[in-house]
């Protein structure tokens, strides 16, 4: 008896297997689907793929990983298809440059993190690593994917470690675009700078849990929105008004950065003029007590007035922030007149310090605009730690190997005097104008304990003490002192400090300095 073969399937052709590849590609790229995107369009917000298109050069992202799959298979999961397992992650250039990216998508459940979301996020990390470029996660979503359980959870801890690998070695930027909440905000905390949306909300416990446990009523945005962020906690470096706006300074903050470690800040070409500025010769009052603001300073100097401005709501009494001079990036430390007149007090210092570390961390020049009367007296201070906080200043610019250039605008006051950048911390440059001051104390309080007797015996008390206030004045509250120690290299017309900046910056490009050998100093935290 004849054995019947079964019949084979036919194969495929090559013209199938590409539809079918094409419509596979198409589902995903469509993400949660036509409603979920509509709905993330009302509430004003881009879809995870459309971020990183406004985001990079055209043409020029490569995706990574688009077609991968959960694993779970409890609590219903064993149905879902969640296409790209909710985030997107590849490379792509910004201004010809390679970055690597992750970009979670909302309208896939939620952009609820699992275990192969997680790991898809930390493959682009480790890429970054490798390649020696930067990381930019965009975040939006509603936190960890709870059917997953512990599986999701320790992604998170591998995001995080991978996000210290990173640290220090290139730069990390993240974008809150939409919720970060939970355990999930630990990631952009370990980051370098932080941009959020004023429709995005951050924070650890959420308002339902916190009138649950506490009895608080807080509103989500009075809780983790971004002005809460920028002007209480600190957390975030830039607000955006919304995706487009938080893409643009993205690309902008990445335009002053190298792409690791070993790379110098990329500088533009540049064919500006280095004539005087004598407007600069009129924006410092000479009496020290009166305010003015900083940053017109600042902008006369830098390469076309423009300034970068980094956390600019939060500790307002100190400046920092990025700009150029002949088109080479430079980091900048200022003191704030105009606010608590330029004092150094501990969220101050916190900002001034972490600032100065990343700087030295991507060979980032750093210049310093002093205008300190001292650190801010009073026991909420002393209780919260200023000694403590203060400290990190010192220890960040002592510890600093990048160059370090000071400029003394007027008054420099004490130990705020030493940790805006002294010759003795390091400062490889250190520029006077004729307004500085520089000593103990200012000479008012100087002269009531060096001639306490001497005006006590006056029968005019008012006279003698201004007598002996420009004696003390002239004794020591001026640039030419300092100079005379070696602690100033030079007086300059408040004109020509953009000159004497670049002229500065040129012969420090090749600076080397060795420190001595050490697994890692111990900043006072």
């Amino acid at each position: 008896m004849a054995t019947t073969v079964p019949l084979q399937p036919k194969a495929k052709t090559m013209e199938e297997r590409i539809a079918e590849l094409r419509e596979k590609r198409a589902q995903v790229e469509q993400g949660g689907g036509a409603k979920r995107i509509e709905k993330q369009h009302e509430q004003g917000k881009l879809t995870a793929r459309e971020r990183i298109g406004k985001l990079v050069d055209p043409s020029s992202f490569q995706e990574i990983g688009a077609f991968a799959k959960h694993r779970a298979t409890l609590f219903g999961m064993e149905d879902k298809d969640l296409p790209a397992d909710g985030v997107v992650t590849g490379c792509a250039k910004i201004d010809g440059r390679i970055v690597h990216l992750a970009s979670q998508d909302f309208t896939v459940m939620g952009g609820a993190t699992g275990e192969v979301h997680n790991d898809k996020c930390v493959d682009a990390m480790k890429s970054s690593l490798k390649t020696g470029t930067p990381f930019v996660f965009i975040n939006d979503s509603g936190g960890a994917r709870i059917q997953e359980g512990i599986d999701a959870l320790a992604g998170y801890g591998r995001v995080f470690y991978n996000n210290v690998m990173l640290s220090g070695t290139v730069p990390q930027i993240s974008l809150i675009c939409g919720p970060c909440a939970g355990g999930a905000v630990y990631s952009p905390a370990l980051t370098d700078f932080i941009i959020q949306t004023k429709q995005a909300q951050m924070f650890i416990t959420g308002p339902s849990v916190i009138k649950q446990v506490t009895g608080e009523v807080v509103t989500a945005d009075a809780l983790g929105g971004p002005m809460a962020h920028m002007t209480h906690s600190g957390v975030v470096h830039f607000v955006a008004e919304n995706d487009e706006d938080a893409l643009f300074i993205c690309r902008r903050l990445l335009s002053f950065l190298p792409s690791n470690n070993l790379e110098d800040p990329p500088r533009l070409p540049y064919d500006l003029p280095m004539e005087d500025d004598e407007a600069l010769n009129k924006i410092v009052p000479v009496e020290g007590k009166q305010p003015y603001d900083v940053r017109e300073v600042l902008t006369h100097i830098l390469d076309h007035h423009d300034f970068l401005e980094v956390q600019s709501g939060y500790a307002t009494n100190i400046v920092i922030g990025f700009g150029r001079i002949q088109g080479r990036p430079i980091g900048i430390i200022a003191n704030q007149p105009a606010t608590l007149a330029g004092v150094l007090d501990i969220n101050a210092s916190d900002k001034a310090a972490r600032f100065i570390r990343f700087l030295n961390a991507f060979n980032i020049p750093i210049v310093n605009f002093v205008d300190v009367p001292g650190f801010l007296p009073g026991v909420q201070q002393e209780y919260g730690g200023i000694i403590r906080h203060g400290a990190k200043m010192l220890y960040a610019y002592s510890a600093a190997t990048s160059p370090k250039i000071t400029i003394v605008l007027r008054k420099a006051y004490g130990g705020a005097y030493l940790a805006m950048c002294s010759r003795d911390l390091g400062a490889d440059r250190v520029f006077a104008w004729p307004t500085a001051e520089i000593a103990v104390m200012g000479a008012e309080g100087a002269a009531e304990i060096v001639f306490r007797k001497e005006i006590d015996a006056a029968e005019d008390k008012k006279e003698k003490r201004q007598e002996l206030i420009g004696l003390y004045r002239d004794a020591f509250s001026n640039p030419f002192v300092a100079a005379g120690r070696r602690l100033v290299d030079d007086v300059i017309e408040p004109s020509q400090t953009r000159r004497k900046l670049a002229e500065a910056l040129c012969a420090l490009e090749t600076k080397r300095e060795l420190r001595p050998a050490k697994k890692h100093g111990l900043i006072p935290l």
